[in-house]
Order: structure tokens, then sequence, then C-alpha cells
């Protein structure tokens, strides 16, 4: 009850909307947001549990698919529960140190997930067009490394982020119209000059998002050369099967977050409901149908998971 009783002028508090524009359609929202939810901590959490128990799958790709299924957690947990308490119990406070941290976390983890995809496509790389020198260049200690300076990464490009909002002064409207606290969203509502804010975030999406689709674009387009080479069909196809989950997954994780970046800035004229759709939908249905889409693509791992289902 307390969380309905908040006023936007509370100066330890910010108010998340929800989806502006469809208050009515909240409890109808709420059951996909459950539902996607729910699928995404079975599958990432039975994807964790099946290579970590097999012998046979602690290899390489398979770890890194582990360090996306652990993203996918962080990332839909980050955010589904509190939208639930709005769509649920209307409480929409959140402390301004609770909005701050969220917005760290989210976006630690969203820059985390961009480095695992980077390695995940050097990975195919290597497999594909330096086979014979595979367990050489990327061993599960290389890999664990890789994870590493991803995460000091992901620490070091989210951190100034809270640190330029605790500096901006809030006055009346403490209004953040979305289902969390995201950094541009939360800078918009400040009465203050928010131009490093804008510039801090342009640069986040150079640095980080432009950076990675470079190289990831850069891995595929020399994977795609060396499988014309091949003159075996069966291989030619083998070695397109393999891509094929990866490059989906990324244009499911790359193409929302772009869109979301290029509105904040330029998409005055495009109704809030619809950004803020796109922005949920960016953080829920990647992780929901990741682990889908490599159990169905990855004949080992379906065959392991297989194993575990129907002993179950």
């Amino acid at each position: 009850m307390a969380g309905m009783n908040l006023t936007p002028y509370d100066p330890s508090t910010f108010i998340l909307t929800g989806i502006t524009g469809l208050e009515s359609a909240h409890e109808w929202i709420s059951i996909l947001f459950s539902i996607s939810y729910i699928i995404s901590l079975l599958g990432n959490f039975m994807l964790l549990c099946v290579v970590g128990k097999e012998q046979t799958l602690h290899k390489p790709m398979y770890l890194l698919l582990c360090m996306l299924a652990l993203t996918d957690i962080a990332t839909s947990t980050s955010v589904v529960p509190k939208a639930l308490c709005i769509f649920w119990f209307n409480l929409k406070g959140i402390t301004v140190g609770g909005c701050l941290i969220q917005m760290f976390f989210l976006h630690a983890v969203s820059i985390m997930q961009s480095a695992v995809l980077v390695i995940m496509a050097l990975d195919r790389y290597v497999a594909i067009c330096r086979p014979l020198r595979y367990d050489i260049i990327l061993t599960k200690a290389q890999i664990a490394k890789l994870g590493l300076v991803g995460l000091i990464r992901a620490v070091l490009f989210s951190l100034p982020m809270p640190l330029l909002l605790s500096r901006l002064p809030f006055c009346s409207n403490r209004i953040i119209p979305t289902t969390f606290c995201e950094h541009m969203a939360v800078a918009k509502i400040s009465c203050g000059d928010i131009t490093v804010n804008k510039m801090y975030g342009l640069v986040i999406v150079i640095l980080v998002i432009g950076l990675d689709v470079t190289l990831i674009a850069l891995s595929y387009g020399l994977i795609i050369r060396a499988v014309l080479r091949i003159s075996s069909k069966t291989a030619h196809q083998k070695a397109l099967n393999t891509c094929t989950a990866h490059i989906f997954v990324m244009l499911m994780s790359y193409t929302p977050v772009l869109f979301s970046n290029l509105t904040h800035r330029f998409g005055q004229d495009i109704a809030p409901h619809i950004h803020i759709i796109l922005s949920n939908l960016y953080l829920l249905v990647p992780p929901m149908l990741n682990p889908i889409i490599y159990g169905i693509k990855t004949k080992e791992l379906r065959d392991k998971v297989g194993k575990y289902t129907c002993r179950s």
C-alpha cells in the first residue's frame, strides 16, 4: 500500500509508470511478462544444469552458452519482478538509490552479454576457419580470461552512468515513463543540463554496440568466405548450420537495442508506448528464446537435454 501513497514530489523516490498509454492493459501485459520470465528461468537453468552435469559438454562453446544463460537470467530478473509489482499491485515507487543500482546492473549485464556474443562469434570463426588450432587457441582457461575482460569492461563502462545521474538535480517531475530505470529515461526527467549524459550514452553506443557489431560482422564475413571455399556440400551445410543459431540470436539481441537507442535520441514522433514496448522486448524476448534456439539447433545439447527430460 505504501507504493500507492507516493506522490511525484517525494524527493527520495522516483515513480515508474509502467507502459504509458496502455495502463488499462497492464493486467494482460503482466501475463505475457510472467510467461516469458518463467520460460526464461526454466530454459536457462536447464541449460546450466545439463552443461554442468555432462562432462562431454565442458567445451568452450558450451561454457559460452552458460555465460549467455547467466546474463539472460540476470537481465530478466533485474526488470520483470519490479514490472509485475507495478502491473499487479500498483507499487510504482522506487528509491533513487534503488533506481541507480538497477540501472547500473542492467547496463552492465547488457554490455557483458554483448561481449559474450563477440566471443561466441570468435569461437565460431576459429572452429570453422582454424579447426586444427581450435583446441590450442580457445581453451577453457582462455574463455574464462575473455569472460573476465568482458566483465571488467562492462563494469567500467556502466559505472559512470549512475555517477553522472547522481550529480543532476531533479525537481517536481520524478515520473519515469517506463517499467525500469534506464540511463536516458532517468536523465530526461532532470531539470538540469543532460548534455554530458547524452554524449556518454552516444559513446557507449559507438564503443560498445558499434564496435561489437563490427567485430561480429567481420567474424561472420570471414566465416562465410571460408564456407564458400568448401567443396563438400555436406561440410558446407554443416558449417552453415553451426552458425545459424548464433546469427539469429545476435540479430534478435542487437536490433531492438539499436532501435531503442536511436528512438531515445531521434524518435520524438514515435508514440511513447511503442518505445517502452520495444525496450521491454529487448529485455524479455532474447532471454526466453536463447536457450530454445540453442537447444533446437545444437544437436549435442539437444540430445543431452532429451536424455535428462526422458529420465525425469
